[in-house]
């Protein structure tokens, strides 16, 4: 099955929620946990029995692991194969980037089969051209994985490349959008290719009526945006939005119970 109806099948049964596992050095001191990959492995793993199987997808943030080192990429290795294992969706949140053989690089170590880093998605940067992510999108529709490509971040710093406009009077975001719609033409219910958009945004600015893509929507939650603001921005239907929440789900633990109870709030807000 292809990652498109894997995540339509997943929102079916969960809801659309994806939760993030962020283990900033914030969250481990406010756990009671060390600074350390024993630390990270702790909270990690606590996550991991906390949401698996309970959410649509589950995006652990590259970053965090690998800054303990090999220790750290060991760990990230162990979350996305016991989160696989209960049969949820991990979307490896990397942010990859690059040209030529160096992303063939980074698509086979996130989306080839066998590779201990790949989970069912990952997110990538185009802002070296759409065209570079060539050898991510065959890696991902070789091996039935997903991708996640930055369209319109709500960074203030994003906007000076994002919302420029090019020769042909398409901002750059627009342009990225056209490009993910034409890798899933005739997609249903969702292609693989799907985009970061940002829930905190005043305003959308893009055209996303022939995506045939999920939406991952970063910010709900503790950074400030709610249900109302997700459907001011993508409309009523929010079927193929996956709003993201780290910080407010995370802030419970460190018990497990208190993390899943979390979650169940969350979701059953979005059912309003």
């Amino acid at each position: 099955m292809r990652f498109g109806a894997r995540l339509s099948k997943a929102i079916s049964e969960h809801g659309p929620l994806c939760v993030g596992i962020d283990p900033h050095p914030g969250l481990l001191a406010s756990w009671g946990l060390s600074q350390d990959a024993a630390g990270l492995e702790r909270f990690a793993l606590t996550c991991v029995e906390a949401f698996g199987g309970r959410v649509a997808v589950v995006k652990p943030q590259s970053a965090f692991f690998e800054a303990h080192g090999s220790r750290g990429v060991a760990v990230l290795e162990r979350v996305i194969a016991d989160l696989r294992d209960s049969g949820t969706l991990v979307l490896v949140d990397a942010k990859r980037g690059d040209i030529g053989s160096t992303m063939a690089a980074y698509a086979a170590a996130y989306l080839t089969e066998g590779s201990p880093l790949a989970g069912d998605a990952v997110t990538v940067s185009p802002y070296l051209g759409f065209g570079s992510l060539d050898p991510a999108l065959e890696a991902a529709a070789a091996s039935g994985r997903g991708l996640f490509v930055l369209a319109l971040t709500s960074n203030p710093e994003g906007a000076s490349v994002q919302r420029a406009v090019g020769p042909g009077g398409r901002s750059v975001a627009q342009s990225v959008v056209d490009a993910a719609a034409r890798a899933n033409a005739g997609a249903e219910p969702f292609g693989d290719v799907g985009l970061v958009v940002g829930a905190t945004l005043d305003e959308l600015d893009v055209d996303l009526s022939d995506l045939r893509g999920p939406i991952l929507a970063p910010g709900f939650g503790a950074q400030g945006a709610t249900v109302a603001d997700l459907r001011a921005l993508f409309g009523s239907d929010l079927r193929g939005v996956l709003p993201t929440s780290s910080r407010d789900v995370l802030r419970h633990g460190p018990e497990a119970a208190s993390l899943r109870s979390a979650v169940d709030a969350i979701r059953a807000s979005l059912e309003m």
